[in-house]
This record gives C-alpha cells, structure tokens and sequence, in this order.
C-alpha cells in the first residue's frame, strides 16, 4: 500500500492530502488537488480562478469508492458534498414498499450533495457508485463559508443547481408524457447516444446499468425490459456484445419515441 494512504470501506475510502496524483485500489489515478487536475478546463465547478482553488484544495479531502458503496443516503443529515472527480453514480429516491426510481447518473465533474448541504435538509436522494469512483468530501460548513467567500464558486454551484432542474424536468417529461414502455426505453438509450460519433449507420454505446436499473430509470419492471431488448434485437434495431450496446438502427428507434 502506497505510503500516506488510508482505505477505509465503504463509506470514508480516502487518500491522505498529497501532491498530484497516485495509485489506489480498484485502478484509480487519484488527483489529490484541484489545482493539479487534468480535467481543470472540461468542468464546471473545477474551472475555478487559482485563489479559489487553492481555497478548495484546503477543505477537500480526496477519497476513492469501490463499486456498490453508498455515498449518502436519503433521509440522512447532510454531512457534506462531494465532487465527484472520475466514475459514475446513480442517484435514487425509494418508495416505503421498497420500489425504487433511478434518477439520473452523475457523471465525473459533478458536485453532489448540494441542495442538502445548502439548505440543511436531509439529503433528497441515495448515491450509490456504479463504478470504482474518486469522490472526494468537503465537510458541510466547510463547503458554505467557501461559498460566502469566494463567489464565483457560488454561482458556478448556482447553475449546476439549475442544469439539475433542467434534468429533472426532462426526466419527468420523458416518464410521465410516454405513451408505452417501449418508447420509453426507445427515449432512453437515444439519450445513452447524442454525443456518440456514427459510423456506417451504427451507434456504439457503453452500457453499465443492469435491466433492473434501466427499469427503474424508465419506471417499468425488469422482466418488461428484458422482453423489450429482446424484441428490439429481433427488429434489428441493437446488438448487446457485452457492456457495449450498438444501435444499428438510430432512425428506426427514432420512430417509435412521440414529438
């Protein structure tokens, strides 16, 4: 184990401040300050004036997750944020009777955790990792006196509020306004693919979520999106090799989601 490196399971995995980055576990690079961050310039809240980064720098603590840890937990006390630096989590809300609805998957240069620490609710959703993840913490008040200071930072959080929003809202719509299941899942893995370069009219995408997650994104039942991939690979509109999903038929898919 590499020296200065404390790993504690689960939930408070974490790297002893440093200087740029190191090996953990689970095949992390991990970056130990924001100012050394290659990343700097592709994200939000990271794309900071020096000042403000350095002042970030001092309040974070730098951490790495294993796949299937829990960040936080709806209902619980807001402990804090975390800036979620590489992987994937996946942000849930449960019913009492145990259903569960997945809202969205935050992706690396998010912050999580804001709205609790902001107003000092109980956080509104669980974030749980998909992937082995660097996500590292900044206590609550720690991360409110760093907003009063510097402001620039506050209105950076300020719109990553409201593209947050912007994504629920587009969420509901897609859920709620949906005709059938099938073009609800049509819907979603046309959004797995915008940004994804088209080669010979096919698609390739990288799938992580189980059909029982893509259920609970869509709001159906596993067995329902079993039978649907089923029927959309005998229509010839995808191919599952692996985690890898290829669209081979994007217009196709198209035509099934309503204007």
């Amino acid at each position: 184990m590499p020296s200065g490196f404390r790993f504690v399971p689960r939930r408070e995995g974490r790297i002893l401040p440093g200087s740029g980055t190191m090996r953990a576990p689970y095949g992390l690079e991990i970056i130990e300050s924001c100012l050394s961050c290659p990343h700097r310039e592709d994200r939000l809240f990271c794309n900071l004036p020096a000042p403000a980064l350095q002042a970030l720098t001092a309040i974070t603590s730098p951490a790495a997750y294993p796949k299937g840890a829990t960040l936080f937990v709806e209902g619980q006390s807001p402990r804090g944020v975390f800036i979620l630096c590489s992987g994937k989590v996946k942000l849930s809300t449960s019913s009492a009777d145990g259903r569960t609805l997945i809202l969205r998957i935050a992706e690396a240069g998010e912050v999580l955790g804001i709205p609790a620490s902001v107003t000092g609710k109980p956080y509104e959703l669980t974030a749980d990792v998909l992937e082995p993840t660097q996500a590292n913490f900044i206590h609550r008040q720690d991360f409110l006196n760093f907003l009063r200071d510097h402001g620039e930072a506050a209105l950076r959080v300020a719109q990553q509020l409201g593209e947050t929003y912007h994504s629920a809202i587009a969420e509901m719509r897609s859920i709620g306004l949906s005709h059938s299941v099938s073009e609800k899942l049509a819907r979603f893995l046309l959004d797995l693919s915008p940004r994804q370069d088209e080669t010979k009219g096919e698609v390739r995408v990288t799938l992580t979520l189980t059909h029982e997650e893509i259920a609970q994104m869509i709001g159906s039942s596993r067995e329902t999106v079993t039978r649907l991939f089923t029927d959309f690979k005998k229509k010839q509109l995808l191919q599952v090799k692996g985690s890898t999903l290829i669209i081979k038929n994007k217009a196709a898919l198209e035509s099934l989601v309503t204007p």
